[in-house]
């Protein structure tokens, strides 16, 4: 992952809250990225493996437990199933939101250093959340 500076402005979100994507698409052993920003015109985000079921408290629905292969203090988070995608060219639900957002994101951000846009954030309960699914009193 690159380091990435955060974005100037945080454009809205408008995709991935609307994603359609059932719990049952994600499986354990599966290779996954949660798209973040945007890196000299491609998109970039954090790539993790699938691990086990795990409810994902801020959304209160199904979520996916995640192993973070760089380890360290966040080893391990849960996310809910439309933050992921697959890291495979043979899944078109995720190759279409991956496209979705490559054409959303890759023209706000021309330039060639890597911006996080700022949509994720992790709570103290290691649970990854969009700025669309916060909850008050979650952090």
């Amino acid at each position: 992952m690159p380091d990435a500076n955060r974005a100037a402005f945080i454009p809205a979100d408008a995709i991935t809250p609307e994603r359609d994507i059932t719990h049952e698409h994600f499986a354990p052993g599966d290779r996954i990225v949660v798209i973040k920003g945007v890196d000299d015109g491609t998109l970039w985000g954090d790539a993790m493996t699938v691990v086990t079921p795990s409810w994902h408290t801020p959304t209160n629905e199904d979520g996916w437990r995640l192993r973070n292969p760089e380890g360290g203090a966040r080893s391990f988070i849960t996310g809910h199933p439309r933050y992921l995608v697959h890291l495979s060219a043979h899944c078109p639900d995720c190759l279409i939101y991956q496209r979705a957002l490559q054409d959303y994101l890759v023209p706000k951000f021309p330039g060639a250093e890597a911006v996080d846009v700022g949509w994720y954030s992790i709570t103290e309960l290691n649970q990854l959340v969009h700025v669309a699914d916060g909850r008050a009193g979650i952090r």
